[in-house]
């Protein structure tokens, strides 16, 4: 790591916590996912209190309204609980809560009387709006150590790896008898 130009700049002291223990022996593999976990830690976490100061609002309920806002006629409740990884009792909440602050709508889906289809209400589109400019310029402040060229190779690189474990992660097919 000596030859690491960036290594000058990264102390123990920095909090740099799973990084840190990475010793020297390590695989450069096994640094790499390190340091791709310590960066997404410290940018969700700084991120998660701009939103709290900002807007009082929680990441959760920030990813539950940009997934309606790419969702311009709204989504099942199944739909968003897959989107977001939570389980359906937790989109319940974050949907009542938004429903509450007026932010969300929903209405029995017209194919399905089961589900419910939720949408962003005109005040959570201009709401989410606001928070999503600011949001970008968050992001673009804390990547702006990275010159364009930069990003370009990492997001290439990434999208290398993105399909590679997709590829390797997906469930074998089931064998014809």
């Amino acid at each position: 790591m000596k030859n690491d130009p960036s290594h000058a700049v990264l102390r123990e002291a920095d909090g740099l916590g799973h990084e840190a223990r990475a010793g020297r022996g390590d695989h450069a593999v096994l640094r790499l996912w390190l340091r791709l976990l310590a960066s997404t830690t410290q940018i969700e976490n700084e991120v998660r209190r701009r939103l709290r100061e900002r807007f009082g609002i929680s990441l959760a309920r920030f990813d539950y309204m940009a997934q309606l806002d790419r969702a311009k006629d709204g989504l099942k409740m199944s739909e968003l609980s897959r989107l977001l990884m939570v389980t359906g009792g937790n989109v319940t909440g974050l949907t009542d809560e938004l429903a509450r602050d007026g932010l969300v709508s929903r209405e029995a889906s017209p194919a399905d009387r089961r589900a419910w289809i939720v949408r962003l209400t005109p005040k959570g589109k201009s709401t989410f709006a606001a928070m999503a400019e600011e949001h970008e310029r968050w992001i673009r402040e804390l990547f702006a150590g990275l010159d364009a060229q930069a990003v370009a190779t990492l997001h290439a690189h990434l999208g290398t790896l993105r399909v590679h474990l997709l590829d390797k992660l997906k469930p074998p097919e089931a064998e014809t008898p």
